[in-house]
């Protein structure tokens, strides 16, 4: 029995780059092995184990066949006469298709290594055309190595096409899809992830209403990646970087591809209120104090100032986007949300308020507020 890590610890041990998680293939062994050595099954469908004092996943080195749709659409066959090379050919990536045994010995069948150098993320074998996951994260990678300057092979490229045009990205379910779009985006240029998906025609399939975007010579595309690019920068938040590539679509569209996907509810109610509510940001400082009122209402500032803040931040990225010298209009929203914060509801109820008249009362002194602010903050 050997025992070698595998994929990204080798991957990233080579780039330089901090290693978080650690995949073992264990060769010459079988299931009984494994569990005679006290080794934990994870589930019924990979000869995957956990190991018995670290909990790490050690996986019997398989190899696996086409036999339906999907991500799924897979048979796999886990023997001890499996090679390390007929599980490695199995891989996605050439640059994930390398290994270490305990001496940090190198085994590199597919030219993962010269492929590092060359920053190129090329597919391993041909059998890459079966698995329309890999569409996603392919585009997934280009995103987190484009500082690095990787690009995508051109034949991976022309697979990726292949797949986009199968219709086997349909088989892909919400879940899986919405895990890679979701760390895609919280990787540092989530934007490329999606000129990769353009590139190969897999947003036409995937998020059309995205790809719609970038039809016509005024293509706001462009735009919408360049505030994905601009909340990646400053580190934002899952839920505001799915917002913001989601920002300049219509709202029932917002819902449809929220829906599609099943995104976190955090996320699917910040994209439709940023789409109600974009343009109302950018001119908060011309509205009128009871619109003002109305806008901190629909986002809850009392009980869920978290989310309003959130979409101040998506409407400075499309500020930024669109390459304005400053942008007043974010500290006047949290001044105006501090403001109507700030109203006391105990002395309203010592007055005797109660029931709807308490909620006419809090509104009425939350306006007079707001009117203040205005009236203080904009005189100058």
């Amino acid at each position: 029995m050997q025992i070698y890590k595998v994929g990204g610890a080798v991957r990233d041990r080579l780039l330089g780059r901090a290693v978080t998680d650690i995949d073992y293939v264990v060769v010459g062994a079988s299931a009984e092995q494994m569990l005679g050595l006290g080794y934990r099954p994870v589930g019924a469908d990979f000869p995957v184990f956990l190991h018995p004092k670290t909990g790490e996943e050690y996986a019997l080195a398989r190899t696996e066949r086409k036999s339906g749709q999907g991500y799924g659409g897979f048979t796999f066959y886990a023997s001890p006469d499996v090679t390390l090379e007929q599980d490695l050919i199995r891989r996605d990536l050439t640059i994930n298709a390398m290994a270490e045994d305990d001496q940090a010995q190198l085994t590199d069948p597919y030219g993962g290594q010269s492929d590092l150098e060359q920053r190129i993320l090329r597919h391993v074998s041909p059998a890459f055309a079966e698995d329309p996951l890999r569409v996603l994260r392919v585009a997934r990678f280009a995103a987190r190595y484009a500082p690095l300057g990787f690009r995508v092979a051109e034949e991976t490229l022309a697979l990726m096409r292949q797949l986009s045009e199968s219709g086997e990205l349909a088989a892909l379910t919400a879940e899986r899809s919405w895990k890679e779009i979701s760390r895609a985006l919280m990787e540092e240029q989530p934007q490329v992830f999606i000129q990769v998906l353009r590139e190969c025609g897999a947003l036409a399939r995937l998020l059309p209403e995205v790809d719609a975007l970038f039809a016509g010579p005024a293509a706001i595309g462009v735009h919408t990646l360049s505030v994905l690019q601009h909340a990646a920068r400053l580190d934002q938040p899952l839920a505001v970087r799915w917002a913001c590539l989601l920002q300049d679509l219509e709202v029932k569209r917002i819902k449809a591809v929220s829906e599609r996907f099943k995104v976190p509810r955090d996320c699917l109610e910040l994209a439709v209120l940023v789409g109600q509510y974009l343009s109302q940001g950018h001119q908060a400082m011309e509205i009128e104090p009871a619109s003002l009122l109305a806008l901190l209402q629909s986002f809850d500032v009392y009980r869920r100032p978290e989310r309003f803040e959130q979409f101040v931040m998506v409407c400075e990225m499309d500020a930024k986007a669109r390459a304005l010298e400053s942008y007043p209009q974010a500290a006047y929203l949290r001044g105006a949300a501090e403001a109507a914060r700030s109203v006391a509801v105990q002395p309203l109820i010592a007055e005797g308020h109660t029931g709807q008249a308490l909620g006419e009362a809090i509104k009425r002194e939350r306006l007079r507020a707001l009117t203040a602010y205005q009236s203080h903050t904009i005189a100058t």
